[in-house]
């Protein structure tokens, strides 16, 4: 397998899943900053300009969250995906609630910090998406209240899917106030399967 990725994006997400699953890959660098992802060669993996992108043998899975939901389903040994339906239908509610609750503020206070354009950023929809997340975070730190992992008593794919936007969160000061969040993200990337922190990554990078 290949990963094409690049240090410090969702490429995190993936890379925990791989590890968890102790699967054999090679990660191919795909810089962002350069801006490889719009290079024809590129384009004709994924056509939405975006990493990480999985590529199994003849699939090509793009969206860090479904690679993540392969890898669980390509390797259930590994018990990234519980096998009772009660429990699958939990980690699929959380894996949701994190890309869509969750995910979308942090990506709006990042368009708005300095990916769009200077005047096409609206610092009043900054404050917006900050509020929008900490309610959302107020959900899981709740959740969170007596459990080392967002279902069950192990590791699951909502868990590989989430701790990376505690991460990105945590680096936005958007978490200060969420002990359980805080003590889920030392736990977690405390894990020797854990990748490196964002920050670390993007030092590294």
């Amino acid at each position: 397998m290949k990963l094409y990725g690049f240090a410090g994006t969702r490429s995190q997400r993936a890379l925990w899943g791989l590890k968890e699953v102790d699967a054999d890959f090679e990660f191919v660098s795909v810089n962002l900053l350069e801006g490889e992802h719009s290079r024809p060669e590129f384009l004709r993996i994924n056509p939405a300009g975006k990493v990480p992108v999985l590529i199994d043998g003849d699939r090509v899975i793009p969206e860090s969250a479904a690679i993540v939901l392969y890898l669980a389903e390509k390797y259930p040994e590994k018990a990234l995906m519980p096998a009772g339906l009660e429990e699958r239908a939990q980690v699929y509610r959380w894996i949701m609630f994190a890309v869509t609750e969750l995910e979308q503020p942090l990506w709006r206070i990042t368009r708005h910090s300095f990916l769009y354009p200077p005047d096409k950023r609206l610092p009043a929809d900054i404050e917006l998406a900050q509020a929008d997340f900490r309610s959302m975070a107020a959900i899981l730190e709740e959740h969170l209240d007596g459990r080392q992992f967002i279902v069950g008593d192990k590791l699951t794919a909502a868990d590989c899917v989430t701790v990376y936007l505690i991460d990105w969160a945590n680096e936005k000061g958007l978490v200060d106030t969420f002990p359980r969040l805080k003590a889920y993200l030392e736990r977690l990337y405390a894990r020797p399967e854990a990748p490196q922190r964002i920050a670390e990554a993007r030092r590294a990078a």
